[in-house]
């Protein structure tokens, strides 16, 4: 015979994962994050590619002859160098006014005179294209010959290779790479925690006050009540998880080796660090492992809590106010997390990966650039710890609160509740 807690974790369970909402979501996001990433070049391509006619009044009878056409735009210098009558003319899409003052002084001296509003492709390229021309006309001062080209030819691009030397061998790492992992790994860690948890607030506020508690409870104990609660929907968010690493896992599939052979590895170290890092399975696999077990105790540390919120309030709006202990936490985990991927290594990151309360939030952050196994055992040990104490704790104030009608509780006599034997 099924036990009362296996009945309650399958039916939060099943109630919630046929939903369409459920499905719609969990293949949705995947694709709207591939559209989000894909769009931005797919708008440039199918962008109005019509070249534009740039009139150019040059004062400085210096400037204008190195300006060059590109597939964008067009420069046609003015001889007379009537600005009005150029204006008048709708031939010309924009008009460049360069002042005499321009090269030795250009803020304030040059203006682009549009019809319309100009595009940032086109301030981009003509601001580019002027300041190449100022700074070749300043350089030929000088009377140095070919001292373009002796620029060129001492400017250095370095392109630094990281390599990890605390490991059992020497590992090429991509900062950039770990970076947005990171951050990545930090915000769906945050949303899982969030949302998650506040359904299972919203579930128990529903349930009571359409009165089913009242009579689930005449036959299951309080607290097996709220562990079924908990853990159920936390199968929904971990089931989410893994169909989206399944994806993910058949998208790096494909996408590793077009990358492979559709760029030089060789002029791009960058690049090459980067697919070896995904490359690598065990590091994959663990960053994997390691986000669920953050996900598993950060969500039963946070849901305790919003457990309990939704016990001792009868709306949603009541329970907006007591959620901010929840909450607040969390967003300052997160807002924490944007530091420690810019330094992991520091103090701060370390005490706020193995305080509780930010844990989950900083150690994901952390993790993608390399962790010492002993802070990752301190922190999963001291957040597992923390929230079986939690459970403990929260499951006092549930077993009072489901019972409370018609009075938000304090903060005091939450406390209270939790002292009750």
């Amino acid at each position: 015979m099924n036990s009362p807690l296996s009945i309650i974790i399958s039916r939060e369970y099943l109630e919630r994962v046929k939903r369409k909402s459920f499905i719609i979501t969990t293949l949705l996001v995947p694709l709207l994050m591939i559209i989000c990433m894909v769009a931005p070049a797919l708008f440039m391509l199918l962008g109005d590619d019509e070249q534009r006619n740039i009139a150019v009044i040059d004062d400085t009878a210096q400037i204008a002859q190195l300006l060059r056409d590109t597939d964008d735009i067009r420069f046609t210098t003015l001889d007379n160098g009537n600005l009005d009558a150029a204006r008048a003319d709708d031939d010309y899409d924009a008009i460049l006014a360069i002042g005499a003052r321009a090269i030795d002084n250009p803020e304030g001296a040059i203006t682009l005179y549009t019809r319309g509003a100009a595009s940032m492709n086109t301030d981009t390229e003509v601001t580019s294209q002027l300041n190449r021309a100022i700074e070749d006309i300043r350089l030929r001062a000088y009377n140095i010959d070919n001292i373009r080209q002796i620029l060129k030819e001492v400017e250095a691009d370095v392109t630094l290779s990281t390599v990890r030397i605390d490991t059992s061998e020497d590992t090429e790492t991509s900062s950039i790479l770990s970076y947005f992992l990171g951050l990545i790994m930090d915000m769906l860690l945050y949303m899982f925690i969030l949302i998650y948890g506040q359904i299972v607030m919203n579930s128990i506020i529903e349930e009571k006050n359409n009165r089913v508690l009242e009579i689930v409870v005449s036959s299951v104990k309080p607290m097996i009540l709220m562990m079924g609660k908990i853990i159920g929907v936390g199968l929904v968010a971990i089931t989410q998880i893994l169909i989206w690493a399944v994806i993910a896992g058949a998208a790096s599939g494909w996408l590793l080796p077009f990358l492979s052979s559709s760029t030089d590895v060789s002029s791009e170290p960058a690049v090459a660090a980067a697919i070896q890092q995904l490359s690598d399975t065990g590091y994959v696999a663990s960053l994997f492992v390691y986000m669920i077990l953050f996900f598993v105790g950060g969500y039963f540390f946070y849901s305790s809590i919003y457990a309990a919120i939704g016990s001792a309030v009868d709306n949603i709006q009541d329970a907006g106010q007591l959620s901010s202990v929840a909450t607040i936490p969390v967003v300052i985990g997160i807002i924490a997390s944007m530091s420690i991927i810019q330094n992991p290594n520091t103090a701060l990151a370390f005490w706020l990966s193995v305080i509780p309360f930010t844990s989950p939030m900083a150690m994901m952050s952390r993790l993608p650039f390399g962790v010492p196994v002993w802070e990752t055992i301190l922190s999963l040990t001291l957040l597992y710890a923390s929230f079986i104490f939690m459970i403990w704790l929260c499951g006092k104030i549930y077993r009072v609160g489901i019972f409370m009608y018609g009075k938000k509780p304090t903060f005091v006599e939450l406390m209270r509740w939790a002292r009750y034997k």
